[in-house]
């Protein structure tokens, strides 16, 4: 049963995505924030409590990366929708989990089971992305930054979604040639 423990926290993770949802629509910004902030700290705990003590499970190797895209995506989407972050930056954002996910799927059943291991780019973009939800968050409920600031943090956030999601595809295309030549 404690080895379920990271698992139930990545769900209340999942279910966290809630609130923060409404208090974004809201214009709650503050009380958004401090909420993904929750969210952040169950993530690290959730990370910590399966690497310390083993309690590694395939079902968390599901649910943690997906309540992390489900938060994220859901902020952006919202975001987006309140002009908050640029359209152009949700786009990227949900056009390279929509491609790495496909390919993905497609990589498990075409070529051999997946075992996906996020590479550093892909988590400066997650850093970057997270980054990029805060900024705009704090902006909105403690202190105004500055616009070049703010247009900063979305360039290098897009810039990092690129290299991110074109850094799966090859990596991921080159790996399905070699397993299908027999090239392993």
């Amino acid at each position: 049963m404690l080895r379920e423990i990271p698992n139930l926290i990545s769900i209340a993770r999942i279910i966290l995505v809630v609130p923060i949802v409404y208090t974004l629509i809201k214009g709650m910004y503050d009380m958004a924030l401090i909420l993904f902030v929750v969210a952040g700290i169950s993530d690290g705990l959730d990370g910590f409590l399966a690497k310390h003590f083993g309690w590694v499970t395939r079902l968390g190797g599901i649910l943690d990366p997906l309540a992390d895209k489900i938060l994220l995506v859901s902020c952006y989407v919202v975001l987006g929708w309140q002009g908050v972050i640029p359209v152009w930056l949700v786009a990227a954002v949900i056009i390279r989990d929509v491609v790495i996910v496909t390919g993905g799927i497609v990589y498990h059943f075409r070529v051999e089971a997946l075992e996906a291991l996020p590479s550093i780019i892909s988590k400066v973009n997650t850093f970057m992305q997270i980054v990029t939800v805060v900024a705009v968050m704090v902006d909105r409920s403690l202190w105004d930054m500055s616009s070049i600031m703010l247009d900063m943090i979305f360039y290098i956030t897009l810039a990092t979604t690129l290299a991110s999601g074109f850094d799966y595809v090859w990596r991921w295309s080159v790996r399905a040639m070699q397993v299908m030549n027999g090239k392993e």
